[in-house]
């Protein structure tokens, strides 16, 4: 089991990892908010503003302030945690 840093220490399984978005479209503010309201919504951004969302397969979504772009990289591998 690979895990991928998602920001401020937070890590995520890269195996559950469904897909990342970005928050800005409105039926991902309703998946937001549903996922509120069902209370599997994980919020890893530390009060900074959402800027990656993250589907799992256990259709948690967790919140990231990290760019949908930086985390599809750190998904591929393409970003070493050491550096």
């Amino acid at each position: 089991m690979r895990m991928i840093n998602v920001g401020f220490g937070n890590c995520v399984s890269t195996d559950k990892v469904v897909c990342v978005v970005s928050p800005d479209s409105a039926p991902i503010k309703r998946i937001i908010s549903q996922a509120k309201e069902d209370g599997i919504c994980l919020d890893a951004t530390c009060g900074r503003r959402t800027r990656s969302v993250i589907i799992t397969d256990s259709d948690h979504v967790i919140l990231t302030s990290l760019q949908p772009e930086t985390v599809a990289n750190r998904l591929n591998g393409d970003y070493d945690e050491h550096s």
